[in-house]
């Protein structure tokens, strides 16, 4: 084994421990704070005494934390690997905003209220918004680039978050509905809700998975891809199909959380190495950890009121966002 296989070995077990860790602390704590070893058995399953209750009732929330920083952070990973561009990620690409605006219109003008309907329409929303980003950033000379797709995102992602606005504040019942849910938040997390998101995150994980390896070949440029017989067309298409259906479904579920997308696999790239079937794992791990923390943090600070992830998560990642413009080089992924 390779020094480079084993330190990413030695990465991904550690992403696992704190995982687990992050589980528990997000069980431990809240408005009422219990004890490790009650919140070990509300993870098996028991809730005998008031302390396990307490605890149980925070599964569903911590589950949804993990599953939704792990689709955003794994959604991130693979629309950077497919544009070649560090600064991609849901949020920045507007994503995240055009699956907000097509739930919003879906409430607004089409009486949308189940759970799998709104999942299936903020994919959609993800999907066109994703084509359409990339459709501007391809104009004019030199294709897309990463400046033109960061602009273009950031222009698109203001366009729909300004038709959002422009339909809910005249509509205050839709509004009401769904203000807190704009924010990004897990606190509504039920389990039917995670089982019937839990296919669609399969479907798109798994399609990111199989195409880990065409991914890493686009990063040697298309000419090189297409001479180590990847389908270039095939595989960007395909693996941005698994991004868009994984944040798609993770907006649904929680809201815009924004910044996860990004922060998340641009370390882990700078510790890890390019290799996407290292990337995507380990990815999916942090990203889990990073939003469970985020939503722990959010309970404790001002407890026992609590703040959304969706104001956590920019409060981490803005910096670090900061930090990637000033000091790393923006160019392709190479």
């Amino acid at each position: 084994m390779t020094p480079l296989k084993i330190k990413n070995s030695a990465i991904v077990a550690l992403l696992i421990l704190a995982a687990v860790a992050a589980a528990v602390s997000s069980v431990m704590f809240g408005a009422r704070s219990i004890g490790v070893a009650d919140a070990l058995d509300a993870l098996r399953g028991l809730s005998a005494t008031p302390e396990q209750a307490v605890a149980y009732t925070r599964l569903p929330r911590t589950v949804m934390a993990l599953v939704v920083g792990a689709a955003l952070a794994v959604s991130g990973t693979t629309l950077q690997a497919v544009t070649r561009n560090p600064l991609a990620d849901p949020g920045i690409f507007g994503v995240l905003s055009g699956a907000s605006l097509a739930v919003v219109i879906g409430i607004a003008f089409g009486g949308l209220a189940s759970a799998l309907g709104t999942m299936v329409v903020a994919i959609m929303g993800a999907f066109a918004a994703a084509v359409f980003v990339y459709a501007i950033g391809s104009l004019g000379r030199g294709g897309a680039t990463p400046l033109k797709l960061a602009l273009a995102g950031a222009a698109t992602a203001a366009a729909c978050s300004g038709l959002v606005s422009a339909i809910l504040l005249p509509r205050t019942d839709v509004m009401d509905r769904f203000r807190f849910w704009q924010i990004g938040s897990v606190g509504g997390a039920q389990w039917d809700l995670l089982g019937i998101a839990a296919p669609l995150l399969m479907l798109g994980l798994l399609i990111v998975v199989i195409h880990t390896g065409g991914l890493n070949a686009l990063a040697l440029g298309d000419d090189v891809a297409t001479g180590l017989g990847v389908k270039v067309l095939r595989t960007r298409l395909l693996a941005t199909v698994g991004a868009v259906v994984l944040c798609g479904t993770a907006t649904a579920l929680a809201g815009p959380v924004s910044f996860v997308g990004l922060i998340v696999p641009h370390v882990l790239r700078l510790l890890m190495g390019p290799d996407n079937r290292w990337l995507v794992p380990a990815t999916a791990l942090a990203g889990g950890v990073l939003l469970t923390v985020a939503d722990t943090v959010g309970r404790l600070v001002i407890r026992p009121e609590e703040l959304a992830v969706g104001i956590i998560t920019p409060l981490i990642g803005a910096p670090l966002f900061i930090w990637i413009v000033r000091e790393v080089k923006v160019r392709e992924l190479a």
